[in-house]
């Protein structure tokens, strides 16, 4: 047996399920503390998550429930709703599921973010693009970012104080899409200065 096998054994870790990405969202969101719905946790993550990763759908956020419980990582209950016929389920996070999920967050490999730029990727293609064409998918661009920016900044006002951290990833959030905005507005500049050169 190796060192690194024998300290997943101590640890715990050689027993850890792996899970995808979406799972280890899931289990983070249900980190805070709070038991929540699915509904909860897509509402959460609309509100946190989909300014620097994505939201996953309701069926992907199930679909990870249902594997964390498998898993002992979540506990489900079922709760009468005020409204309606249908009892809900809400899910807490176990002591394992705290334990794998921070031991993750700690432990799991610093991974360059994957670039796929669809805007790029057309301007890149510009010698198939009319020059106004190019404009105007740079402007919509600009205005997915600037409306990205203010929504990061708005949701990141209104965290609660438990929500410390998300709300500087807001933060970060915000700077970003704050520079895809400029950078949009640069390659506006690049595009008129390419013309003035080429007449």
């Amino acid at each position: 047996m190796t060192e690194k096998q024998a300290r997943a054994v101590n640890t715990g870790e050689a027993q850890r399920p792996a899970l995808p990405a979406t799972g280890w969202a899931v289990l983070g969101l249900l980190s805070f503390g709070d038991e929540l719905s699915g509904y909860d946790l897509k509402k959460w993550s609309d509100r946190s998550l989909r300014f620097f990763y994505w939201s996953p759908s309701f069926s992907q956020i199930y679909g990870e429930l249902k594997r964390l419980e498998k898993a002992g990582y979540v506990s489900a209950r079922r709760v009468a709703q005020e409204t309606g016929d249908r009892d809900k389920r809400v899910y807490v996070i176990t002591d394992e599921g705290m334990a794998a999920v921070r031991h993750w967050a700690r432990e799991a490999p610093v991974e360059p973010p994957v670039l796929k730029h669809g805007v790029m990727l057309r301007l890149w293609l510009g010698h198939l693009l009319e020059a106004d064409r190019m404009r105007e998918v740079l402007g919509r661009h600009r205005e997915y970012a600037e409306s990205m920016r203010q929504r990061a900044e708005v949701d990141g006002a209104r965290a609660e104080e438990a929500w410390a951290y998300p709300s500087l990833v807001l933060k970060w959030s915000q700077r970003y899409y704050a520079a895809e905005r400029d950078l949009a507005d640069a390659m506006l500049a690049d595009l008129d200065e390419r013309d003035r050169r080429r007449r």
